[in-house]
């Protein structure tokens, strides 16, 4: 029978790989140690943010009322008792920071700013939260898994969010009501330093005054009926959307038509002593088509039709827009619900 010859070497190298072996194997638990520690702090630090996230909006909906100032102390109590809702890595947290101030939608200044500022344009009320997993803090660092056994210790892991409350830049489904307002009468009586409707001095109350079309009424005490994006002059589409509002999102910038007429049978069909939305334009030419530049609310005491041919009411602050469709503008008394910024 053949023998079998150890060939020149291989004893040594079959000592070699036995040498090896350990090595290699602390390189492949190093690396899936790493592999299930970064996994396991993802998981911990979106379960943070979620509660960041989460502690901001309901912070902010404190701030309402935000007019004539944001309602500061409610909206940090609220964001605080919100924290202790949420778990990260099964943990129920406790503790984080909360703020309230403004933010600057447009990032210039960053970070939030203080109370006592004059607000500018951009800059809306908010609540930034704060929530770490760290020394003394919700639990301490994240317990890492494998990397203990490489000396990998504990990490912490901080989550950030902020929550604003803003006026609407996008009106969603049913909400508007479908009377174009002129830029002239909002500026009449409404009072764009203080962000509040100006008050007649005879009854200490926000102006009640009556909104007619243009073929009766002025400039500036103008409303006239629109069809939004159609160009639909009819009664009878006017109506429609008296009694269901907007088919489609409609948003600042948008051109809607301007109807002709006065309509006079549609006044029948609108709910008095009622809130209401309605779109702001700069162009308010009857039978052409006007550009949207702000949302305004509006509270109608009455609906005059015949000879009157009128809608009577005054412009509130602080009403809740519930068909927001998202976006940014200017605040003409109306507030979509709030949403994070950061």
């Amino acid at each position: 029978m053949p023998t079998h010859k150890i060939l020149p070497g291989s004893r040594y190298q079959r000592g070699a790989v036995g040498i090896m072996m350990p090595f290699m194997l602390i390189s492949v638990l190093s690396v899936g140690a790493l592999a299930m520690d970064v996994a396991h702090l993802v998981i911990v630090r979106n379960e943070l943010q979620n509660a960041a996230d989460a502690a901001a909006l309901a912070g902010a909906a404190g701030l309402y009322p935000a007019n004539p100032n944001p309602a500061w102390t409610n909206g940090v109590t609220k964001g605080t008792n919100a924290i202790a809702l949420n778990k990260a890595a099964g943990t129920t947290l406790a503790t984080g920071t909360v703020q309230a101030g403004y933010w600057n939608l447009t990032g210039t200044p960053a970070g939030l700013q203080p109370q006592d500022i004059t607000p500018g344009t951009n800059d809306v009320p908010a609540v930034q939260v704060t929530i770490s997993r760290s020394a003394g803090n919700n639990g301490g660092p994240v317990a890492t898994l494998l990397a203990q056994v490489f000396d990998g210790g504990a990490k912490g892991t901080t989550a950030t969010a902020v929550a604003v409350l803003a006026a609407p830049g996008i009106i969603g489904n049913g909400g508007l009501f479908p009377v174009a307002l002129s830029q002239c009468l909002y500026n009449y009586y409404w009072n764009s330093a203080t962000n509040q409707p100006k008050i007649d001095p005879a009854t200490n109350k926000p102006y009640l005054f009556r909104i007619g079309s243009a073929y009766h009424y002025g400039l500036c005490e103008s409303g006239q009926w629109t069809t939004f994006k159609s160009t639909d002059n009819s009664a009878t589409a006017t109506r429609d959307l008296i009694l269901n509002g907007n088919p489609a999102p409609v948003a600042i910038g948008d051109q809607i038509w301007i109807q002709d007429g006065t309509k006079t049978s549609n006044y029948n069909f609108i709910t008095v002593n009622k809130d209401y939305v309605m779109p702001v334009t700069n162009s308010l030419n009857a039978g052409s088509l006007g550009p949207i530049t702000a949302f305004a609310a509006f509270h109608v005491t009455a609906a005059v039709g015949g000879s009157g041919k009128y809608i009577e009411g005054y412009f509130i602050p602080n009403y809740k827009v519930t068909n927001s469709g998202g976006g940014v503008g200017p605040y003409y008394g109306a507030y979509v619900p709030p949403r994070l910024a950061k």
